[in-house]
This record gives structure tokens, C-alpha cells and sequence, in this order.
């Protein structure tokens, strides 16, 4: 499956101003890349590159007054495949996990785990460890949680999604990786492209997903507790612990945003 990728994002700046943009596939994709992704500016200005702390593929910039528009357009050679889901995954006990995974435990502002603890252990404590146990929360928190595009919060952590019932997909991941922590389990968060390939007509516009990817059996397991269900051509962007890790871009200082589209087609 041939898949088009990109964005353009147009903004208006008052003064420059600086900017870190992470819209790269991340580069453990790179080579399912048959047009890489380059990300191309409107107006000339130079682009530093560098990757972060995990690993994601970053670039500072310094935006012009006025007008300024970063986009991207590649194709991605995708498997054509629905999203594992291995119901046998097992889970780690604590002092058995590698020591990188241990961070994915960690509370947070978003996550967290320290208001949920009491209420997560409520909830799961009788379901299977693993696989299952992970599934059961994905579930919940789909069924718990209101999509409501509207309703969009920058400062809504996982205990108040939990309250409100709605939000959008960064609070359904946070949700779910706040509980998957709560009950022993590392998880990390993920944005990045999801077509609607395979989906009903018609088709929102288009849009950056979130999901979550949990450590079982010795490896990282995609869940997707937004859509709670297999899908198509979901390709990494970044990863982090939590969206403050992995904004797609992060302005310093006054801007307005003109114009948004993303977009994943089948290319046949």
C-alpha cells in the first residue's frame, strides 16, 4: 500500500519569533519512506535538525513577521496490514523491566497516577495481566470518554478527563497511559498520521492521531484507545511520555493560526 503523507501548517507571526517543529516521520520508518518527508518553509530561514532525548527528529527555526507556512509531503510504503494485537502479550513484573522503560512509569502533570492509583486498582485489579488487563482499560476509557473535538484543553490531565467524560485524542491517551501506570505497566505516548483507509464515508478532515504504545512480552505494543480498533497505515511521528514531550510544533511567542490540513491517501 503506497500511502500520501503530509501537512501544511500557515501561521502569522507579529515579530520573529522561534519554533521547533517535530512533523518527520519518526526515523525508525525512515526507510518505508519511498519520497522522504522533507519539511520545506514558505520563506527562506535556516533549519537546524537535531534529535531529543528520545530519539524524535527535530527542527529549530526562526519564523519570519508575517506569513510563514512549514509543510511536508512524502510517500510511505506501508504493509497494508491492520494493527497487531498479539492477546498473548505478557506482562513484566517491576524489577524484571529493562531500565529504559522504567520512566514509562512515572506520574506526571497529564498523568496522573497518583490521583488514579486508588480508582485504576478498583477497576482492574481482577482483570489478566498483560495483554488483556491493557485491553480492558483501552476499553474503558473508550466507552468512559466523550470525543468532543470542541472540547479541546491544553492544561486537562488524566484525572480530569476521568471527571469530565469528554476530550480529545491527547486525553484519551493520557487517560490510558496514566491507568496502564497505575497498574505496573510502562506506557509512552505517540502522535503521528492515521488514514482513514478502510473506513466508512465519509471521512472527517484530516488530522494528526494519538495513541499509546504499552511494554509487554519484551516489546512495545500499539493500543489505540481513541478508536479501539485495528486500522490502517498508522505511521510515527514522535514519542515521548506525554504531549508535552512531542508537540508538533512549539512557538515562542505570539502567533495565530491561519490554516491546518493533513492529510493520508491510498495511492493504490
Amino acid at each position: 500500500m503506497r500511502v500520501s503523507i503530509g501537512c501544511r501548517l500557515r501561521y502569522s507571526f507579529p515579530q520573529p519569533t522561534p519554533l521547533i517543529a517535530m512533523l518527520n516521520v519518526h526515523y525508525s520508518h525512515f526507510g518505508d519512506l519511498e519520497r522522504a518527508d522533507y519539511l520545506v518553509s514558505s520563506s527562506s530561514v535556516p533549519l537546524e535538525s537535531y534529535r531529543d532525548g528520545f530519539g524524535n527528529w527535530c527542527t529549530r527555526l526562526m519564523a519570519p513577521p508575517g506569513d510563514f507556512a512549514l509543510s511536508t509531503d512524502g510517500i510511505f510504503r506501508d504493509y497494508g496490514r491492520p494493527d497487531p494485537a498479539p492477546p498473548d502479550a505478557k506482562q513484566h513484573a517491576v524489577e524484571d523491566l529493562p531500565f529504559e522503560t522504567l520512566v514509562f512509569l512515572q506520574g506526571s502533570r497529564y498523568c496522573d497516577t497518583d490521583l488514579l492509583s486508588e480508582e485504576a486498582w478498583r477497576f482492574f485489579e481482577t482483570t489478566d495481566p498483560g495483554w488483556p488487563r491493557v485491553q480492558a482499560i483501552c476499553d474503558f476509557v473508550h466507552g468512559h470518554v466523550r470525543f468532543d473535538s470542541m472540547q479541546a484543553k491544553a492544561t486537562r490531565t488524566a484525572s480530569q478527563t476521568i471527571a469530565e467524560r469528554q476530550g480529545v485524542f491527547r486525553d484519551f491517551a493520557h487517560l490510558a497511559i496514566a491507568l496502564c501506570r497505575c497498574m505496573k505497566i510502562p506506557a509512552r505516548y505517540c502522535t503521528g498520521y492515521l488514514s482513514d483507509i478502510g473506513e466508512p464515508l465519509p471521512h472527517p478532515p484530516g488530522d494528526f492521531a494519538v495513541w499509546m504504545e504499552v511494554f509487554l512480552a519484551g516489546e512495545w505494543q500499539m493500543f489505540d484507545p481513541r478508536n479501539n480498533k485495528p486500522r490502517f497505515a498508522r505511521i510515527l511521528i514522535a514519542r515521548g511520555r506525554y504531549a508535552a514531550d512531542v508537540p508538533l510544533t512549539q512557538t515562542f511567542g505570539q502567533n495565530t493560526l491561519m490554516e491546518f490540513k493533513v492529510w493520508t491517501d491510498d495511492l493504490a
